[in-house]
Order: C-alpha cells, then structure tokens, then sequence
C-alpha cells in the first residue's frame, strides 16, 4: 500500500516504498531500505569470463539455472546459453 508507514524498523520509508512498487517482498524492501547508502549502489563482484570457465564448471552452472539441453551442448553452446538466459 503506497504511502503507508511500514514502521519505525524502516529507515528510508521512500526507498522502502519504491521497492515495494517494483514487486519486492516485504523483508526484502526493508532490509534494502535499511542498509547503509555505501552498499545499495554497489555492483557485484568480478566473476571470470566464462571462456575461462571449464565444461564442466559451465555445465553446472547451465544445471543450476536450468538450461535443458545443455548435456549435448559444446563448451561454446554453454557459454551462449548462459548469457542468454
């Protein structure tokens, strides 16, 4: 409900409510809304380029994400389906 006050355990009640907006949960709009400013603009950590990835380490990822068909796929198959996705 826009513009209701989700309590005093919120600490920005406009990111709070904007979040709300785009779908989040409830939990996880005031756990957003809570954390210090330096961490919600973040981007997220420097993973490997999957051509460094091995088959098999692409294969689980593929697995864990639920790409079907991937046992049948090449090295490059995986990589393309993976950013795909």
């Amino acid at each position: 409900m826009p513009g209701r006050d989700p309590g005093p355990s919120v600490k920005d009640n406009e990111q709070y409510e904007a979040l709300r907006r785009q779908g989040a949960s409830k939990e996880k709009a005031a756990r957003i809304a809570n954390s210090p400013k330096k961490q919600t603009g973040k981007k997220g950590g420097h993973a490997s380029k999957y051509e460094e990835w091995s088959k098999d380490e692409l294969y689980q990822k593929a697995k864990k994400v639920g790409i079907e068909g991937r046992s049948e796929m090449t090295k490059s198959d995986l990589i393309d389906a993976l950013r795909n996705h």
